[in-house]
């Protein structure tokens, strides 16, 4: 069988796809607007995309989709019950950005931790050409040695962290809904957390898992990372503390819509203590590279009758 491979959004990943090594055609745009995917789905057997929506509507005018290979770890984009009950395999990334996302997660932990970014702005705006003296010390500056980090979803990317954590001299308090040894409950991670850092998948049991009540449950000088998902957190909640000196801060990669076209209640804050990245921690272009490959791996499987990363409804 010759397989109709179309990727609908190409743009998204910045890294070389091979060409699948069994008989296909292969399409690819930049990107793919709502009321584009019918027309350019219609004599696909196999859908690549990353961030396009593929719901019950829009499937069921699609008859001959057999695979939606999504080139990313999340699938909400997908109706994947509807996928399921019409014999359409989903397959995901995971375990790509072992590297990238840890790495993300401590550069906005040291840039909190340290002040950076005030520190920066201070120096840009000719503060420290008027000091008295070879230094400034306007904003506190913290070490990670003898810190403790809760790490919210102790799961292959939690554990590296945590490792990472190890490395410099911090101690290590994990939460995860799946039972391991040496977990905590939650409650108790987030009173003595110095730096809490989200990696748990978004649920309808976790969202909003961090609110009033939790972020009120803080140390006055704790971070709160989150590089997993926006909706992970409220956003209204966590305006108001950050407002309110309620706790030392947070760094953000993720909003709860993306990219956030009408706004955003975080982006509103001119705060030095909140940093917010464009979704980015995962993209290194080591990490885009092993997703590539592996996004391919998964089209292959697929086409040998043995599909592999498959994601059920």
């Amino acid at each position: 069988m010759s397989h109709s491979i179309v990727f609908l959004d190409r743009s998204t990943l910045e890294a070389n796809v091979r060409r699948p090594s069994f008989p296909h055609s292969y399409k690819e745009y930049a990107a793919t607007a709502p009321e584009e995917i019918v027309d350019r789905l219609r004599d696909a057997t196999i859908a690549i995309i990353n961030k396009v929506p593929l719901r019950e509507a829009t499937l069921a005018q699609l008859p001959n989709l057999k695979l939606i290979a999504v080139a990313a770890t999340g699938t909400d984009v997908v109706d994947k019950t509807y996928a399921k009950a019409h014999g359409v395999v989903v397959s995901n990334i995971r375990n790509y950005a072992f590297n990238t996302v840890p790495e993300h997660v401590f550069a906005l932990a040291f840039a909190l931790r340290r002040n950076i970014i005030p520190y920066v702005e201070d120096v840009r705006a000719g503060r420290w050409q008027q000091s008295d003296q070879f230094c400034f010390f306007d904003h506190p500056i913290r070490d990670m040695r003898g810190s403790t980090i809760g790490i919210v979803g102790y799961g292959a990317l939690g554990k590296v962290v945590g490792r990472i954590a190890e490395a410099f001299g911090m101690k290590v308090l994990a939460y995860d809904v799946f039972p391991q040894p040496g977990l905590v409950d939650l409650d108790t991670l987030i009173r003595e957390s110095d730096i809490i850092t989200l990696h748990a998948p978004l649920t309808p049991e976790t969202k909003n898992m961090i609110g009033a009540r939790e972020l009120g449950m803080m140390k006055p000088d704790a971070l709160l990372i989150n590089t997993g998902r926006g909706g992970l957190v409220d956003e209204a909640a966590l305006a108001e503390a950050l407002t309110a000196g309620k706790i030392g801060g947070a760094g953000f990669d993720v909003l709860t819509v993306e990219p956030p076209k009408q706004g955003n209640i975080l982006l509103d804050l001119r705060l030095p203590n909140l940093i917010i990245t464009p979704h980015v921690a995962w993209a290194s272009r080591e990490a885009m590279q092993i997703l590539a490959d592996q996004l391919i791996d998964n089209v292959e499987a697929f086409a040998a009758g043995k599909p592999q990363n498959v994601v059920e409804a």
